[in-house]
């Protein structure tokens, strides 16, 4: 008889926040605090909240005016590089009991593992090993988890969301037959992965709202609502994932991109906003040539204020050839923001993206470049980078980069758009 395989997903409860307590000598578990930027207006996001400030109602990614005027709470600047070491010391815990080969890392708070082959191991089951680890995690470094076991990936992830939550120990179990009689007709269906509000909308049309329903539904009409997603949703409905851990370390993408996007301060006007896409095209080409990668296309989004009321702009340009020359690709990217953005209307959001990525070594020159240039270019962009690998992203930058609007100096003393250290 085939032996159902093991898997157990953890979550860092609140982790931004109990980071911050822990680093203040307090317990995350009872203690006010918000990870936020006091710099920035009342209306910027929350990153994390303490699992204190949940249990009393507030949603950890809520905006601070939204936060109940009756709480009392500790305010604390994000610290990225900080979170990343300490999600790096976990890491570590994990490599205690399972190999690097068995783990997925989903984000920076949450894993996935394979423990199948190691129970024999540990005479443990994989409820007691998950218990273990989550322990273990809350010794020595002071951050609490909850961890989800499943007999697949989705039920390891569900029994997470969904059951650790509720336990008194934060391990939540969960295999297939469990699945169907405990959650099948659980409310809301938001509560399970990937499903979002969009899905919720479309299966109320079909008078759908429980993932019983969505099994016994006809196959066909939620093909036809929802395409080859369909397929996903059924499966999941059932309790079933025939992706293993062996199927996602051995996924490789197609067709590769890079992309760089952010929030402006403000409204910008329109030269401004050439000159925010220039610095984003420049630190992406920096990216391609520290990658030995070249792109053939460029994709810009532009998201203009709120009061405007106008469609976001979006547009792709194709360059004559692959190429990583920074000089080429920010006129190429000057040229397509010109051509899609509204000269009249303030910006507020940007994203550039280089598509078709691929190793420099796939690069053909185009009949108007000269390869000798294009080579000394390329050692000149390298040498920057050296520099900069040595000395900090700051140590050499652009004359644009120091005129006003310019924003590379400030991003580049960030992590993840957020001070990297206080």
């Amino acid at each position: 008889m085939k032996r159902d395989r093991q898997y157990i997903c953890i979550d860092l409860k609140s982790f931004y926040a109990s980071v911050e307590c822990v680093e203040r000598g307090l317990d995350p578990m009872t203690t006010n605090l918000v990870v936020a930027d006091s710099e920035r207006t009342e209306k910027t996001i929350c990153l994390a909240v303490s699992p204190s400030m949940k249990a009393k109602g507030v949603p950890g990614r809520c905006r601070v005016f939204e936060i109940p005027p009756g709480i009392r709470y500790i305010m604390a600047t994000p610290r990225m590089q900080l979170y990343i070491d300490y999600s790096a010391e976990i890491y570590d815990i994990y490599l205690r009991y399972v190999s690097s080969e068995d783990i997925h890392v989903y984000s920076i708070d949450e894993v996935f593992m394979d423990v199948t082959d190691y129970l024999r191991l540990y005479h443990m089951s994989a409820r007691d090993l998950a218990s273990v680890i989550v322990r273990d995690i809350r010794e020595r470094t002071g951050i609490p988890a909850a961890a989800g076991v499943g007999t697949n990936l989705y039920l390891a992830k569900i029994a997470l969301d969904i059951i650790a939550k509720k336990a008194a120990d934060f391990i939540g179990v969960l295999n297939e037959e469990s699945y169907r009689r405990i959650l099948w007709r659980h409310r809301p269906l938001t509560d399970f992965w990937r499903i979002g509000e969009g899905t919720v909308r479309r299966l109320a049309r079909m008078g759908i709202s429980t993932m019983e329903q969505v099994a016994s539904a006809d196959e066909r009409a939620l093909y036809k609502a929802f395409g080859v997603d369909a397929e996903l949703l059924i499966d999941h409905a059932w309790g079933r994932e025939p992706v293993t851990m062996a199927d996602i370390k051995a996924y490789r993408p197609k067709m590769h991109s890079i992309s760089n996007g952010q929030v402006l301060p403000r409204a910008y006007g329109y030269e401004e906003g050439v000159l925010i896409v220039k610095e984003m095209a420049d630190v992406l080409c920096q990216e391609l040539v520290d990658k030995s990668l070249v792109t053939d296309s460029i994709t810009l989004h532009v998201s203009y204020e709120r009061s405007a009321g106008k469609k976001s702009a979006h547009g792709t340009i194709r360059l004559p050839a692959a190429t990583d020359m920074s000089r080429r690709i920010m006129e190429h990217a000057e040229v397509l923001y010109r051509r899609i953005v509204d000269a009249k209307t303030g910006i507020r959001r940007v994203s550039l993206s280089y598509n078709h990525v691929e190793p420099e070594m796939y690069c053909q020159y185009d009949i108007f470049s000269s390869p000798s240039k294009v080579e000394k270019e390329r050692r000149l962009q390298k040498a920057v980078l050296d520099i900069k690998h040595r000395f900090g992203k700051n140590a050499v930058l652009r004359g644009m980069d120091f005129q006003d609007g310019a924003t590379t100096i400030e991003r580049n003393s960030q992590i993840g758009g957020h001070r990297s250290g206080a």
